[in-house]
This record gives C-alpha cells, structure tokens and sequence, in this order.
C-alpha cells in the first residue's frame, strides 16, 4: 500500500473528479491557471468553492503575463489587418487586467 499524501493544510484527497471541456475552454483554463500562479487543482477547487483566486506575483506569473501579452498583440495585428474580435480573446485580455490589478495591489 502507498503513503498517503496530504496538503499543506493536512487534508488527504483521495477523491478524483474529471470533466471534458473543448479544447477552447481548455486553453482559457489553462491561461487563467498560469496568470493565477495555482497549481489547476486547487485554481479549479478556488473558483468551485466560490473562493477568490489571489494572485502572489512571482516569477511565473510574470512569465505567463508576458507570454499572454505577447499573444494578445499577435491576435491584435490581425485585427488591426482585416480580422475579427473572438470573446475568447476579450476573456483573456479581462483576465490579464485583472490579474495585473491584483498584482499591483501586493505592492
């Protein structure tokens, strides 16, 4: 028999939950939980449990704020030539803002 394993709060969790999304709501997941600094359980048992997700700047994040951004003005220049605004695209932007306004209030 294995070790249990618990967090940092002394729960186990044995329980495992799954779900299927599209691969669009797959990466706007995967974009929230890389500007959250979480690891994409406990951002998705955050946002389950009506938590808030607070953001602690650090390196990674900084990382996935300059890599979104770099992205998001990719997705721009295509705009600005002729292309369309998708909402996906304003819901990472959403994001983006607020996740630089939550890091600018841990200053």
């Amino acid at each position: 028999m294995s070790v249990k394993v618990y967090d940092g709060k002394g729960r186990f969790r044995g329980k495992i939950v799954s779900f299927r999304c599209s691969e669009e709501e797959n990466r706007l997941l995967d974009t929230a939980v890389a500007l959250s600094g979480l690891t994409k359980q406990d951002y998705i048992i955050s946002k389950v449990t009506n938590r808030d997700v607070i953001v602690q700047p650090n390196p990674r994040v900084y990382k996935a704020l300059k890599d979104r951004l770099a992205a998001v003005l990719v997705e721009l220049n295509r705009i600005e030539s002729g292309g369309t605004v998708d909402s996906d695209l304003l819901d990472v932007i959403r994001l983006i803002g607020t996740t630089i306004d939550g890091a600018r209030g841990c200053d």
